[in-house]
C-alpha cells in the first residue's frame, strides 16, 4: 500500500505497524500515527493540547464519538514538510521523558 504521508514522516523518525496502520514511536511509546483519510494522529498530551488545537488544521481525536484528550488529529491539507516536523517535535517534548517501553511477548 502507498501511503504518501508515511513516506513524508520515515523521513524524520521510525515506525512500526500496530493495529493495521502505520503508527511512529519513541522508545516504543506511540507518537503519531497516519489516518486513512492521509490525515496524522499525534500525541501530544493534556499540558500541550491547547497549544496543538490552535494550530491550523487541529482537532481532537474523536473515533467512536467519544473525545480522547491529549490526542489531536490534523487534517490532511495543513501537513507541509514545517507542519510536520512540529508535530512530531511537539509529540517528542510528551512522549520523549517517558519510560522506554518493554517488548510484549508473543
Amino acid at each position: 500500500m502507498v501511503d504518501p504521508l508515511a513516506d513524508q514522516i520515515r523521513t524524520f523518525i521510525g515506525e512500526i505497524r500496530m493495529f493495521g496502520g502505520t503508527c511512529f514511536t519513541l522508545n516504543g511509546n506511540m507518537m503519531v500515527g497516519t489516518m486513512k483519510d492521509g490525515g496524522l494522529l499525534v500525541r501530544v498530551g493534556e499540558d500541550q493540547e491547547a497549544a496543538a488545537l490552535a494550530l491550523p488544521g487541529a482537532t481532537r481525536m474523536n473515533f467512536t464519538g467519544r473525545e480522547m484528550k491529549g490526542f489531536i488529529m490534523v487534517a490532511p491539507g495543513e501537513l507541509g514538510d514545517d507542519a510536520i516536523k512540529g508535530w512530531i517535535a511537539m509529540a517528542s517534548r510528551f512522549v520523549g521523558p517517558m519510560a522506554p517501553k518493554k517488548p510484549t511477548r508473543k
